[in-house]
């Protein structure tokens, strides 16, 4: 793990272009503002690993890095590749490597029932109405939620709102899985289930969350501070990092105060 004083950016390597990379997430040099001002300034990550978290405060750059690799963003400059694919000259490709699950499920949900749901995400990828609801019925029953299948979104829970977003990624099969504070605004029971739903996932998960025991045991996390990556290592050794950080800030009200905020 590599840490950084917060008044010493890290600096940022511009190495020559790699080419596309049939597995993980490479970012290259990525130059992103937001409301005229950089976000990211040059910005190189690989992501291989199967688990992969991200912390840091609100601002820090985590949702707009999500965005970049799911092309819903487009960088100023630098190149992003999704398993082989450039997000920016083949976005139409991206559907079937990647999926985002957003920070608030109603964001996200288009259809009046689960399966329905369920079902437009394979009708997206070509597969014929009726037999996209045929096959999301038996995507719930696999997973011992068939009794859900006709159930109105509208009757179900936050977090059981939540869990149709990710059972609606799931189904696609998508290389990676992008989870945005998939456990916001959940109480616990509610992110007992979602976790165990989202750690039985085969595909690589990139998640951000401010719940760090969620993100404790993988086998990497980044720790992003004003768009940059202030560490970057084990997860037990970065969350410790973070959360120190944040214990230190919290008892110096002053420099809480007077610290620059970066648009998300």
């Amino acid at each position: 793990m590599s840490l950084s004083s917060p008044s010493s950016p890290v600096p940022q390597t511009t190495p020559a272009p790699a080419p596309p990379s049939p597995s993980g997430i490479q970012l290259e040099s990525i130059v992103l503002e937001r409301g005229g001002q950089p976000l990211f300034d040059g910005l190189t990550l690989r992501l291989d690993e199967s688990r992969i978290g991200i912390v840091g405060d609100n601002g820090a750059g985590k949702t707009s890095l999500l965005r970049l690799i799911a092309g819903l963003e487009q960088p100023r400059s630098g190149r992003v590749l999704v398993h082989g694919i450039d997000a920016r000259v083949d976005r139409a490709a991206l559907p079937g490597k990647v999926g985002l699950m957003f920070q608030n499920p109603d964001d996200q949900i288009i259809c009046p029932t689960v399966e329905e749901e369920l079902g437009f995400t394979l009708s997206a990828q070509g597969m014929p109405r009726k037999q996209a609801r045929l096959a999301a019925r038996d995507f719930l029953h696999a997973q011992g939620l068939g009794h859900w299948s006709a159930r109105s979104i509208a009757e179900l829970s936050q977090g059981q709102r939540q869990q149709v977003c990710l059972l609606a990624l799931q189904i696609g099969r998508p290389a990676t899985l992008l989870l945005d504070e998939p456990f916001a605004s959940l109480d616990l029971p509610s992110q007992h289930r979602l976790s165990r739903q989202i750690l039985a996932s085969a595909q690589q998960l990139v998640f951000s969350t401010h719940v760090l025991d969620q993100v404790r045991g993988f086998e990497r996390v980044l720790w992003f501070e004003a768009g940059q990556v202030r560490a970057d290592g084990p997860g037990h050794e970065v969350c410790d990092a973070y959360r120190a950080d944040v214990q230190r800030r919290a008892d110096d009200p002053l420099g809480a105060q007077t610290a620059q905020a970066v648009p998300c």
